[in-house]
């Protein structure tokens, strides 16, 4: 289980030198994004014996063969994503709801697919009932179809493949924002869905924890 951590003087230094060093100086340059990342306390969405690395450029373990993406690994998935204040948002992969709580700041409505049972509780719980967050706990290469379409989908994490299915919940001319991993490279990627098809396209190499249930099938290349 997830739980809050309470030392709050430290952490605010450190997520201060977080934005100043990792996000600024990495294209981070979206100030409503820096603004949230500077304000919402990502110790807070974290098991308390790992919160003393929340603001690392790490991912940090969460347990059963999960991580948390690296700050400046969601960072730039959330500035390629262009979010607007309307967007309805679909976060896949919602860990311990630390991106679905930024999402909130930037977005009108999120709607954030988890797995892992645990996880999903303890997101629900650290969120404390956001009114804009809606925690779906399932595969999350199923998405939320019953809320689809979204403007955006943030794949908080790195696939081998993303189902024609989950991209399909994204309104044509929509933006998807997503970590990717091909022969062991991992990468970033974003693309807009389009009337006649979808493809991502890399814009940075950046290291970013790998989510479950993206395994590419034979055959496929991105």
């Amino acid at each position: 289980m997830i739980q809050q951590a309470t030392d709050t003087t430290d952490f605010t230094a450190m997520r201060e030198a977080m934005v100043a060093c990792q996000l600024r100086t990495n294209a981070v340059d979206d100030p409503r994004i820096v603004a949230v990342m500077l304000r919402v306390p990502r110790e807070a969405y974290l098991p308390e014996d790992v919160a003393r690395i929340a603001y690392r450029d790490t991912a940090v373990p969460l347990g059963r063969n999960r991580a948390a993406n690296a700050p400046l690994a969601t960072a730039r998935l959330l500035t390629a994503a262009t979010i607007t204040p309307t967007d309805s948002v679909l976060l896949i992969g919602a860990a311990g709801g630390y991106t679905a709580a930024v999402l909130a700041e930037l977005a009108a409505t999120v709607t954030a697919v988890e797995s892992d049972p645990d996880l999903a509780t303890a997101a629900r719980a650290a969120l404390g009932g956001n009114a804009r967050v809606t925690v779906v706990e399932g595969p999350l290469e199923a998405g939320a179809p019953d809320g689809a379409p979204y403007d955006v989908m943030i794949v908080d994490g790195a696939v081998e493949h993303l189902p024609d299915a989950l991209v399909a919940q994204v309104k044509t001319g929509g933006t998807v924002a997503s970590g990717v991993v091909d022969n062991g490279v991992f990468r970033l990627a974003a693309g807009t869905r389009s009337e006649g098809g979808f493809a991502l396209r890399d814009f940075a190499d950046t290291d970013c924890v790998a989510l479950p249930g993206f395994a590419r099938p034979k055959s496929f290349q991105f």
